[in-house]
């Protein structure tokens, strides 16, 4: 039991993944989990890299052997390939289903950890056996401020965010702003979060699985929601600012046609299964 508390598991999904996005994110993860193990609190660590689709398998594995350097017996990787694209969340759960230890952390490959995430993470666990999950401060490629935490949406919100011009949405800044919780504390840690992002979700996994890890239902898009509001009948989820991260993506629905019908199919699940909230 000690070793498996000891344990984390990291699952990483990718679909044509852009090399000079992925590498920096797994040599941050390298070092993150380093630090981790010199603190004395991780004895193991499993790197699931689910591959959903890439032009080139054996550029991928390079790749991933390069950014992690060679495997030793703390740090092992395993890359889950041939099933297709089955999405992100279904990609997860395919770590999810394997066994693990005590925490499990799931990670988008854009995320670029600062070198004390993880050991941050671990240590507030740690102390707050009520918390189930951690959700980080996180700022863009530019070191712009990005909110991870979020209120139950309406649909008014996510429009205004996904397709509305910027001086429409400048004025309703006030309900984006409640939505996007950035009423919390900037440096303090905060718990009773209704929505975590699915970027960065480090959670012990016992409860991950009890919660049934994310739903087949979502391709893409809203299964961050969809979990997030299962996972707090069971534990809360916290927002933790000193465990930072670089996180490269967001404005899903400004991706294209494809990621906009997605994101309304995905809407439409998530208000259907959890209920509509028109303003």
């Amino acid at each position: 039991m000690e070793r498996e508390r000891r344990r984390l598991d990291v699952s990483v999904v990718v679909f044509h993944p852009d090399p000079e996005e992925l590498r920096p994110a797994l040599e941050s993860l390298r070092r993150a989990l380093s630090e981790s193990r010199k603190a004395g609190l991780l004895d193991q660590a499993t790197l699931w890299l689910i591959d959903n689709g890439s032009d080139d398998p054996a550029a991928l594995d390079r790749l991933i052997a390069g950014a992690m350097e060679p495997e030793v017996e703390w740090l092992r990787r395993t890359v889950l390939r041939g099933h297709g694209n089955v999405g992100y969340g279904r990609g997860h759960d395919l770590a999810l289903a394997e066994p693990g230890g005590a925490w499990h952390l799931v990670l988008n490959p854009d995320v670029v950890l600062d070198p004390d995430a993880i050991t941050e993470a671990l240590r507030f666990l740690e102390a707050h056996p009520e918390v189930g999950l951690v959700t980080p401060h996180a700022v863009n490629s530019a070191g712009g401020r990005q909110y991870l935490c979020k209120r139950y949406p309406s649909v008014l919100v996510l429009a205004l965010r996904g397709f509305a011009p910027h001086a429409l949405r400048r004025r309703f800044q006030r309900l984006l702003d409640r939505y996007e919780m950035r009423d919390l504390p900037e440096h303090e840690p905060a718990t009773g979060i209704p929505i975590a992002s699915g970027c960065f979700m480090f959670a012990r996994r016992a409860v991950l699985r009890a919660a049934g890890g994310f739903s087949a239902r979502y391709f893409m898009y809203f299964e961050d929601f969809d979990l997030s509001l299962r996972f707090r009948q069971a534990a809360e989820i916290a927002y933790v600012p000193n465990v930072r991260i670089t996180h490269g993506g967001g404005d899903a629905a400004r991706k294209g046609l494809l990621h906009q019908r997605f994101f309304i199919r995905s809407a439409l699940t998530f208000f259907g299964t959890h209920g509509w909230r028109l303003w």
